[in-house]
């Protein structure tokens, strides 16, 4: 099956085109540099060009505390964009994929969120994915959005790598205690959207590594796992002062009959290590 992938060059996008590569599949993706998605004409003559048979859109603002001042930019990309990408797909009769995130929900009902709970999100972030969800399911019936959270991997800045370059030169470190989610490797998550998208099975999937912490235990088991010695002082999300809110607890699970589990978070972390480690070691 021929596969188009927006934000190609980005951190999810690079493993999908891994993951998607490796399970058989004829991939073409395309950078920010190569497909803005805000343009609607430009997407719809590479998609027409193409003529893929699904469109995986990971494509994103991601500036979660930049959105704050930046909503209607945000919405552009993560909003518009979306849209732009689901019609262009059925355009061209292909399914398409959109990747959200679990800053659509409020966080305030204190355990795990599935598929049929209620939106309501705090941040600027959390409403233009909100809107990029909305505008996927109006622009194509065979959509998937598959809403994921706290992602992690070696293609780009993350929570992990953030902890590693602090610890690396203080020793110790203040990291939130009072916001839980589920942080998901994204060559785990990327295997699973790769599996996705082979089936039918269409609408709304929560696809996040197992398991939940707060961020503050991420960082004890990161430095744990590393085997590096750092202190974690934990602190509350109203210390640190962050322009955009956040979600108390937004760790996700599926409901579905048949959902595609991924590994725990500890597992994802120990993998994420491995892969950073050889691709350190692998000679130039």
């Amino acid at each position: 099956m021929k596969l188009l992938v927006t934000g190609a060059a980005g951190m999810l996008g690079r493993d999908v085109m891994h993951a998607a590569g490796n399970a058989g599949h004829e991939v073409v993706g395309f950078g920010h540099n190569e497909l803005d998605v805000t343009d609607a004409e430009a997407v719809a003559a590479r998609i027409g060009d193409e003529r893929p048979a699904t469109v995986i859109h990971c494509a994103a603002w991601t500036d979660v505390d930049g959105a704050e001042e930046h909503e209607e930019e945000a919405t552009a990309v993560n909003g518009a964009g979306a849209g732009n990408v689901a019609a262009a797909a059925a355009g061209v009769d292909a399914s398409v994929l959109y990747v959200s995130s679990d800053y659509v929900f409020d966080g305030s009902k204190g355990s795990a969120y599935v598929e049929t709970d209620q939106t309501a999100p705090l941040s600027a972030y959390g409403r233009s994915k909100l809107a990029g969800e909305e505008a996927t399911r109006e622009a194509n019936k065979r959509h998937f959005i598959v809403r994921s959270s706290w992602l992690f991997g070696t293609g780009g800045p993350n929570f992990v790598e953030t902890m590693l370059r602090l610890a690396a030169d203080q020793s110790e470190v203040l990291v939130v205690r009072d916001q839980v989610g589920s942080p998901t490797y994204t060559w785990h998550l990327a295997y699973g959207i790769a599996r996705l998208i082979e089936g039918v099975e269409y609408g709304i999937h929560h696809m996040a590594a197992a398991g939940a912490c707060s961020w503050y235990e991420f960082a004890r088991e990161i430095f744990e796992q590393a085997d590096v010695d750092c202190t974690v002082m934990s602190a509350t999300t109203e210390m640190l002062g962050r322009p955009a809110p956040r979600p108390a607890y937004s760790a996700l699970e599926s409901q579905r009959q048949h959902p595609i589990e991924l590994p725990s978070w500890q597992d994802g972390l120990a993998a994420y290590l491995a892969q950073r480690r050889s691709e350190t070691e692998a000679p130039a």
